[in-house]
C-alpha cells in the first residue's frame, strides 16, 4: 500500500463567546507516497489550517487522520511531535530561523535533536547543494530573503522526511527567488522520493503539482 496520508471528515471549529466558527468542514484527502499536491483559495478559506492539522500543530475537532497507518488524531501531543521530527518537514512563508544561530548551526540543531552523527558536517552538505557554501557562518540577519528560504528549506528536509509541507514557500519572495525555491522544493521531491503539500496563491506555482486542490468555505472543491 502506498497511501502515505490520509483524513477521513476532518473538522475544525473554534468556539466563540457568541458563536462556532467552522474552518474546516468534513475534509477527506489521501496522499500517495511521491505525490505532489498544491492546495489553492482565496485568504480565509483554510489552506493553512489543513496544513496545521496534517503537521500536527492543530488539533482536529472530529475525524480521523493517518500518517503511515498510525492515528495521529488518537496519538498524545509528545507522540504526535516525534513522528513531525522524524517524518514531517514544515516549510513557512516566514523563515523562523534562531536569529543568533548562523545557517549551518540553523540547520545542525534539528539533527542534534535527533541525535544523528555529524550534524555540522550533514548541516554543510545541504546548505552547498542549496548554493549557500559560502553562507554557512552568516546569520539570518545577513542573509538575503532566498538565502533565509533556502536555509529553512534545508532545516525542513535535513532528517529526508517523507513528507514535506509548504506554507506560501514563495510568499515573501520576488520572482527570481520564487522560481528559484520552487525548483529546489520540486527537485528535492523527485530525488528523494518525499511526497509534498503545498499551499500557494502563485498559479505558476500550483500548476507544477501533479494534484490542485482548491479550498472554499473550509471545504474541499
Amino acid at each position: 500500500m502506498d497511501t502515505l496520508l490520509k483524513l477521513k471528515k476532518v473538522n475544525l471549529k473554534y468556539q466563540t463567546d457568541k458563536d462556532t466558527i467552522k474552518v474546516l468542514n468534513d475534509i477527506d484527502l489521501i496522499t500517495k507516497k511521491k505525490d505532489t499536491i498544491s492546495i489553492v483559495g482565496e485568504s480565509g478559506s483554510g489552506k493553512t489550517s489543513l496544513i496545521m492539522l496534517i503537521g500536527g500543530l492543530e488539533k482536529a475537532t472530529s475525524g480521523k487522520i493517518y500518517f503511515q497507518d498510525q492515528e495521529l488524531t488518537s496519538l498524545s501531543e509528545d507522540e504526535v511531535s516525534e513522528i513531525r521530527r522524524k517524518h514531517i518537514g514544515i516549510v513557512f512563508q516566514s523563515f523562523y530561523l534562531i536569529p543568533n544561530y548562523t545557517a549551518v548551526e540553523n540547520v545542525a540543531l534539528t539533527l542534534e535533536l535527533n541525535k544523528l552523527k555529524n550534524p555540522e558536517k550533514q548541516a554543510k552538505e545541504l546548505l552547498e547543494r542549496f548554493g549557500l557554501k559560502n553562507r554557512f557562518n552568516n546569520l539570518p540577519s545577513q542573509l538575503s530573503g532566498g538565502e533565509q528560504q533556502r536555509v529553512a528549506i534545508a532545516r525542513a528536509i535535513a532528517m529526508k522526511p517523507e513528507l514535506i509541507l509548504a506554507d506560501e514557500p514563495t510568499g515573501n519572495l520576488d520572482t527570481e527567488n520564487s522560481i528559484m525555491i520552487s525548483n529546489i522544493l520540486f527537485e528535492y521531491v523527485k530525488d528523494e522520493g518525499s511526497s509534498l503539500i503545498m499551499v500557494t496563491h502563485d498559479p505558476k506555482l500550483a500548476d507544477k503539482a501533479k494534484r490542485k486542490i482548491k479550498i472554499k468555505d473550509g471545504k474541499i472543491k
